[in-house]
């Protein structure tokens, strides 16, 4: 396994009004991050945010190309990006719902306190698979055909890169004492962004390069 300290690039925020960032995304320009009562667009150069969409966003967000979606309790929500508009929703799988990710097809849901990603159908929400982690489960991403996770137990977060066919993690970045990953994703090239919880930041991670 390879492991080290993860390399922070970038911190964003605090903003004003926003006392925590769940669920993270990237839309190929913008990083969306759920924040409690709304999902928000920031520009990763400037830092700014650029738009926000009211929706309840407690827990994980993904991006499919075209639509957003978001957990939501017991639920995740389909989203047009552009007028904000709920279009479907389907049943989130078990409870305790944290990370979500889109890739191949399929949503990826990351479970807290069960410890396992799963992967389900996006328009009906059955369970496709199920990968078993070995630490609390919060952020999910895919890149480049990696499967990323973030974690978050006894007052310790790391990010690792797991075989997501047995869950044996194969890369750790071991974050700072003190600073806690939420939301998870990845730029689709050497960056990753975390949310940070209630510390209200966003960092921008460097993703190693691979192996050879």
């Amino acid at each position: 396994m390879r492991h080290e300290q993860a390399e922070i690039i970038r911190e964003y925020g605090p903003y004003e009004g926003i006392n925590e960032i769940h669920g993270v995304s990237f839309d190929g320009s913008n990083v969306w991050f759920a924040s409690g009562e709304r999902l928000n667009a920031l520009d990763p150069d400037s830092g700014m945010t650029v738009r926000t969409i009211d929706v309840p966003s407690h827990a994980g967000t993904a991006y499919d190309g075209r639509h957003l979606f978001q957990l939501a309790g017991d639920s995740i929500m389909k989203i047009d990006p552009d007028s904000g508009r709920v279009l479907t929703t389907i049943p989130a799988p078990g409870n305790g719902n944290s990370g979500l990710a889109w890739a191949e097809g399929s949503l990826w849901v990351g479970q807290y306190a069960d410890n396992r990603i799963v992967e389900i159908d996006p328009e009906t929400g059955e369970v496709r698979r199920t990968i078993n982690c070995e630490r609390h489960v919060t952020g999910v991403t895919w890149v480049d055909g990696e499967l990323w996770h973030g974690t978050w137990q006894d007052d310790t977060s790391d990010l690792r890169r797991i075989d997501p066919e047995t869950g044996e993690v194969l890369t750790r970045l071991d974050m700072p004492a003190g600073t806690g990953v939420s939301g998870l994703e990845s730029d689709g090239r050497d960056r990753l962004f975390a949310g940070g919880g209630r510390s209200g930041k966003l960092r921008a991670i460097r993703r190693p390069a691979k192996a050879g």
